[in-house]
């Protein structure tokens, strides 16, 4: 009898490859277009609102309308992808964005840019939970940790760009400007096209087993130049489920990981978004001017960057759990130690290590996220995760606003930010059940 093999134990076997890079880069690279699309309404919030006279509490809402369609997107999105497919689900939204971001470029008025920012954010809300799936689905299991988290730098990458695209494109040309190159993205999702193959775990979930194979002969030949011939029936499939899809996600098995990641990506997001979105208007306003303050926040976006590698790294050394809760302390504490910087220095010094510590955190979160389902409905259960997670990324920006208006100032802005951070950590502290060292097909409950 001929042995039977699990998706997973082929893919360790051949551990991290050609093939793993380039799924990472792929899907990184649709995240960094993701990232620059997303935040360059932060770095024209100011003449935004100074063209059209905004409040406090309009300007705020200014990051918070994208992320209105950041929710439709999250919860469209899985349910899209674990019916027709990770790959081209991901191509439909990459050019979905792209092409929604353009007419912002003929914006009038405040309410015309909150209707094209929530359909463009439809597109830009739908990428992550695809990309965090395609790395859990590609990367070797003692690695996973360290791909899910560190992909989600690219992301944030996007915002680096955004903001040195913004440093020299806003002063010439104006705000305008920046959301023509923000359609630029579209053509890449012509590129994904060719490049980018279909997970091979989603395949098999759809009784596909021959295309499988065909995925897992390009794995190995990536690797070692040849390909193992396999025969129908030698790749184990997971068990047909009862459920699949949201009722899943709420059954008896599924109901307490999928609140805790819902509340724990809730603060979270409201946290990352509301401080990104502010951070360059705040310190515009505190006197350190456009080019200064914009690069302050572009500065602590790279050590973001760094942050969002880092977590996956040690992730995978430590464990999702105890991971998570130090970086959502720590983010807390930065915070609050920003909020009180007195000059220029200590605002540089603080203002990169929340950049780091919040991005540890919240990109910390996604191997939880990605782990905690099996194939039928992963991206489903992420998705939706993030779409919740996202009503906090909406009150974010606009509460910190509020704040501002009732007289609290910078410092009171960022004890705002820092109590759900505490929060997160505590939840993380009581709920979050380790998942480290645990194959993708095991999640599916397969067994060799």
């Amino acid at each position: 009898m001929d042995k039977k093999f699990t998706i997973s134990e082929i893919v360790d076997d051949l551990g991290v490859s050609k093939y793993t890079w380039t799924v990472y880069f792929l899907v990184g690279l649709a995240l960094l277009f993701d990232g620059f699309d997303y935040m360059i309404v932060a770095y024209t919030m100011p003449q935004m609102a100074k063209e059209w006279a905004l409040t406090k509490i309009q300007t705020g809402s200014l990051s918070s309308w994208s992320v209105i369609g950041l929710i439709f997107g999250g919860v469209m999105s899985g349910l899209i992808s674990d019916f027709i497919g990770r790959k081209r689900t991901l191509i439909f939204f990459v050019a979905f964005y792209s092409l929604l971001t353009l007419p912002i470029y003929f914006a009038q008025s405040f309410q015309t840019f909150a209707l094209l920012r929530i359909l463009s954010g439809i597109g830009l809300g739908a990428c992550i939970p695809i990309a965090i799936t395609m790395m859990s689905e590609n990367a070797p299991t003692k690695n996973r940790g360290y791909f899910i988290g560190s992909v989600m730098s690219f992301y944030v990458f996007g915002w680096v760009i955004a903001g040195i695209v913004a440093i020299y494109v806003v002063p010439t040309f104006g705000w305008r400007v920046v959301y023509l190159i923000g359609a630029l993205p579209a053509l890449y999702s012509l590129l994904l096209i060719f490049k980018l193959n279909e997970s091979a775990h989603w395949l098999l979930g759809k009784g596909r087993e021959k295309e499988a194979l065909g995925i897992i002969k390009k794995m190995e030949i990536a690797v070692k130049g040849v390909a193992t011939e396999r025969a129908l029936g030698s790749l184990i499939a997971p068990p047909a489920r009862k459920k699949v899809g949201v009722s899943a996600i709420f059954g008896p098995e599924y109901r307490k990981v999928t609140m805790t990641i819902w509340v724990l990506y809730f603060f979270g997001t409201m946290v990352i978004y509301g401080i990104s979105g502010w951070l360059p208007t705040l310190l515009v306003e505190k006197g350190y001017g456009l080019v200064k303050g914009y690069s302050f926040a572009i500065l602590q976006n790279i050590f973001g960057m760094i942050g969002g590698a880092a977590t996956g790294f040690v992730a995978d050394i430590v464990g999702r759990r105890k991971n998570v809760i130090f970086g959502w302390i720590f983010t807390a504490v930065a915070i609050l130690l920003l909020g009180v910087a007195g000059n220029q220095w200590q605002v540089v010094v603080c203002g990169v290590i929340v950049g780091f510590a919040i991005n540890w955190a919240i990109s910390g979160t996604q191997p939880i996220m990605a782990e905690a389902y099996p194939t039928e409905f992963r991206n489903t259960g992420v998705s939706w995760a993030q779409a919740f997670g996202r009503v906090g990324g909406f009150i974010g920006p606009i509460g910190a606003g509020w704040v501002q208006q009732m007289g609290f100032g910078f410092t009171g802005t960022f004890v705002y930010f820092a109590i759900p951070s505490v929060m997160a950590g505590m939840v993380a502290y009581l709920f979050v059940v380790e998942s480290k060292g645990k194959s993708i097909d095991n999640i599916s409950g397969v067994k060799a």
